[in-house]
């Protein structure tokens, strides 16, 4: 930054102040009048000019004032270089102060100019602009984040909010920013048919591609570039997320890495996910465990296969196994669907209270009867559904290796009402599209496949297995109550123009503060598997279940 005069404040100027040779003015939001990053000068409501009276505890709504002298003292203080300073504006000194050093001095960044934007209450919006210096290269860096002001809790005085993501909005807790040598090489990944994937063309796969490079790296013969970098702290690593390129200041030499994913496929799912907000696809083939395209609303999270959602119905497919296996129920035997089941204190019930009479279990399930599984868990041990989706379906272990990090599902051990509750995918179940195409899949092919997007033969890797797979019997009664469902239930209108061997299974899982449920459908057709979501979307059939069933129709 080097030295800088200190700005003398003039009567009546109203020139705007000028920082390192950058003006730094904005005009705030209606009534908030003009503010700039000023070099000198206290903030109004320092300590240095509270009155005894005033060190109570402050309360109340913060003021436009607040808000605005807060913003500009942290952003002032930050732009000149003087963590320290900025820090002491913040709720969160130590933390502050460690991670605005490092922006220097980890992160080669100089000349930081910050722009307030227009206030929004407490929010303030702001624009970076930095240069990142490293040896002779030096390249322009530019971004947008935002602040918020809080009263601390101690004495009410308003500072800003501390996370990392203040700094710049891809970093988490314990992350930071590095320029310098890349640790691991870019790579080239490449679909079935050697075509080059992008991000650009694939907005989706931009985590993907994270990945790829963060395990492949150094192993598919490139060499490194200089790079400023997202590097991960324990808490990011432990979510599974890699570290991420921001800007390339010279490039590595990429290496080469082949994936599963059909090029079609691919452009197809994104965009159908596109049209949905916070929906998620993946399509695998079910003989294999290829993984054929995988896509997300959202591209900063890998919810298709990273996510921990519960399930809802779709779970109902591995529950229905379970409960043919122990003779606890038959496609075509009557079967109980009343309008309530009361099991471990919990009242449960099915959607809008319905209930079949002298229906089967093939009704039951197409019609996503809830109480119909609710009322055998009695019957069941804590532990049977849990064995039953690893021993069966290969899920809850946390051994797959699909070549990029992935959440492998999660069925605990419950008792009483959670117990009940995890037959219809509630409780403390969760998964992802990517378990639940590889559960339609299992069911279409009769055995697990472990999904994966690189082949193992890449890396020599050894992929999960199950330890044994359905009867003959059970497996045909679970095929027949997939396909009923796709014909004539609640998968119908979905998957109306699916041709072949198909069948289907809808789900929606409440979510506590959410005034739709998230929309879950899983299928297959021939020898594709697909499963989608569509959180807080409403019911999977009209939600998720025509995003799946477009790629169903398009790879067969």
């Amino acid at each position: 930054m080097g030295n800088r005069r200190r700005v003398a404040e003039r009567r009546s100027s109203r020139r705007p102040v000028v920082i390192g040779g950058v003006i730094a003015a904005v005009v705030a939001g209606a009534g908030a009048g003009a503010w700039a990053l000023t070099a000198g000068g206290t903030a109004a409501g320092d300590d240095a000019r509270t009155t005894a009276a005033e060190r109570k505890v402050k309360s109340g709504p913060l003021s436009a004032a607040e808000v605005t002298s807060t913003a500009r003292r942290f952003l002032t203080a930050w732009q000149r270089g003087k963590p320290a300073e900025a820090a002491a504006a913040t709720d969160s000194a130590t933390a502050a102060k460690a991670l605005l050093a490092s922006y220097a001095k980890d992160a080669h960044l100089a000349d930081v100019t910050l722009t307030p934007g227009t206030r929004t209450g407490a929010k303030v919006p702001f624009s970076v602009k930095a240069t990142v210096v490293y040896g002779d290269v030096r390249e322009p860096l530019a971004y947008d984040s935002a602040l918020t002001v809080v009263r601390r809790e101690a004495d009410g005085e308003p500072r800003v909010a501390f996370t990392p993501a203040v700094v710049h909005p891809d970093l988490g807790a314990g992350d930071r920013l590095v320029t310098g040598e890349a640790g691991t090489p870019p790579v080239k990944a490449m679909d079935r048919d050697g075509g080059e994937i992008t991000a650009a063309k694939y907005p989706s796969l931009g985590t993907v591609l994270d990945g790829l490079r963060e395990k492949y790296g150094k192993k598919a013969g490139g060499t490194a570039g200089i790079e400023l970098r997202v590097v991960r702290g324990k808490a990011s690593k432990a979510k599974k997320l890699s570290d991420k390129t921001l800007l390339e200041l010279s490039e590595g030499t990429p290496g080469t890495v082949e994936t599963t994913l059909d090029p079609e496929l691919q452009a197809l799912a994104e965009e159908q996910v596109a049209a949905t907000e916070q929906a998620s696809v993946v399509l695998t083939r079910a003989s294999t465990g290829e993984i054929l395209a995988v896509a997300n609303s959202g591209h900063g999270f890998n919810t298709a296969f990273q996510g921990s959602l519960a399930p809802g119905s779709t779970m109902k497919v591995v529950t229905s196994s379970l409960l043919i296996e122990k003779g606890l129920a038959s496609a075509d035997k009557a079967h109980p669907c009343p309008k309530y089941f009361t099991y471990g204190g919990w009242k449960f019930q099915n959607d809008d209270k319905f209930s079949i009479k002298g229906g089967t279990f093939k009704a039951s399930f197409a019609r996503s009867c809830n109480t119909a599984f609710i009322s055998q868990a009695g019957k069941l041990s804590d532990d049977d559904l849990t064995r039953q989706a690893q021993e069966v379906f290969g899920l809850g272990l946390n051994n797959w290796a699909i070549g990029v990090s992935s959440f492998d599902g999660a069925v605990p051990v419950q008792s009483d009402a959670q117990k009940a509750a995890s037959l219809i995918g509630q409780g403390g179940v969760r998964m992802n599209p990517l378990n639940m195409a590889s559960v339609a899949a299992t069911v279409k092919t009769g055995t697990f496949h472990q999904p994966y997007l690189v082949a193992p033969s890449v890396d020599d890797r050894e992929l999960a297995t199950a330890a044994r797979t359905m009867s003959a019997g059970t497996l045909a009664q679970l095929r027949e109550l997939m396909a009923y469902t796709a014909d004539y239930g609640t998968a119908a209108e979905a998957m109306a123009g699916v041709g072949g061997d198909a069948g289907a299974k809808t789900g929606s899982a409440e979510v506590d503060g959410q005034k739709k449920p998230n929309g879950w459908f899983t299928a297959y057709a021939d020898d594709l598997a697909a499963a989608g979501v569509v959180r807080a979307g409403g019911h999977g059939g009209d939600t998720a279940g025509p995003i799946v069933a477009a790629l169903l129709k398009a790879g067969g």
